[in-house]
């Protein structure tokens, strides 16, 4: 797609979507079905590996995306970013169908970086209308009040309108970030009607879907949607958490070693091939894409400790055919900038990069 083609569509959909929040929303079930070739990517994703970018986390944080994260990431050989984004950043507090154009345009910037450097983007609500894993928690339920979901429906319309056209091997949305307290039942219908709002839209976007229970639980309700599932790599939380000031019980946990013993229990990779990698594969079974949105160790972990762990998961992964996005690329988690402590960093563009993390990363 041109660039001129692409903004003359991102514009006409903010104008023919105006007033839309406000409309009946139709029933799920009327919603034409994703394309036939969409479909086969939704069953089988591609081994995308790559990075979260946190630009739009937070409405108090937000800042444009970076062209330079697009072209070091090629440089080294990934091809996957995740958008975790505050629907907040672009949305009036006060008229929620009323978008701030010009945040918009520069998520419209990445879009077209991830085309022009070939890395797949995929947009995610990390906060979304109703349902947010952060705080402060959102004034409405996303899982229970018609109006959040009215508000979810017109926030993935429009991306739907604004994007159409561009190939779904270029760019996915994953609907909400880490559902968690919602029954599987609640958070399918959701989905459902998200999807149909899309598709109605656009019926050739891919669309992803995280699992149950802060995307740790796969969902075996959504199997005939078409659409592809979103899991974590987080566990044990006691090693990739350690020492994170957000976490209740930080204090609880001991210096971590990998395996990790913990309440009598060792955890090693067979445990985590049992726990994490085999209830995902009984998903892909049923043709169902997976892959790993987020995953990674806060810069409290052991370096060694962290990165035996990490080789352990990336192989797990591989084997399964599954690709991943660490988080961060820049900050606690990452490659860049972790101010990690016992880590011999190398300059790099005015940043601090862990080698031997990248080097681990790129070997999978």
């Amino acid at each position: 797609m041109k660039r001129r083609d692409f903004l003359k569509t991102a514009a006409a959909a903010a104008a023919s979507l105006a007033g839309a929040l406000r409309a009946d929303v139709p029933d799920a079930s009327a919603a034409p079905s994703t394309s036939s070739e969409t479909e086969p990517l939704a069953r089988r994703l591609p081994r995308w590996r790559g990075f979260n970018l946190l630009e739009k986390f937070q409405v108090a944080s937000q800042r444009p995306f970076a062209e330079s994260d697009f072209d070091w990431m090629t440089e080294w050989g990934f091809d996957f970013v995740r958008l975790p984004m505050d629907y907040r950043c672009w949305t009036d507090r006060d008229a929620p169908d009323r978008l701030d154009a010009a945040v918009l345009k520069q998520i419209d910037q990445a879009v077209q970086w991830g085309e022009k450097y070939g890395v797949h983007v995929s947009l995610n609500l990390h906060r979304a209308p109703g349902y947010t894993v952060a705080h402060p928690p959102e004034r409405l339920n996303l899982w229970k009040d018609e109006e959040a979901q009215k508000q979810f429906d017109f926030q993935w319309a429009h991306f739907a309108k604004r994007y159409q056209g561009v190939p779904s091997k270029r760019l996915s949305f994953d609907l909400v970030n880490e559902p968690a307290n919602v029954d599987a039942a609640s958070y399918a219908r959701v989905c459902r009607r998200v999807v149909a709002a899309i598709r109605r839209e656009d019926a050739e976007r891919l669309v992803i879907c995280d699992g149950l229970d802060w995307a740790r639980t796969p969902v075996f309700e959504l199997v005939d949607l078409a659409v592809a599932q979103s899991t974590r790599g987080y566990d044990p939380m006691a090693l990739s958490h350690y020492g994170a000031a957000w976490m209740w019980n930080k204090g609880r946990w001991a210096k971590p070693t990998w395996p990790l013993v913990q309440d009598k229990k060792t955890i090693d990779r067979e445990a985590l091939r049992r726990e994490r990698i085999e209830p995902w594969q009984k998903l892909a079974k049923q043709g169902v894409g997976v892959h790993v949105g987020e995953w990674g160790a806060f810069n409290k972990t052991p370096h060694d400790v962290a990165l035996a762990w990490m080789r352990d998961f990336l192989g797990l992964w591989k084997e399964a055919g599954w690709g991943w996005a660490l988080w961060n690329f820049r900050g606690g988690f990452g490659i860049l900038d972790s101010h990690r402590e016992d880590v011999r960093y190398k300059t790099f563009h005015d940043h601090q990069l862990d080698r031997a993390m990248l080097d681990l990363l790129r070997e999978f």
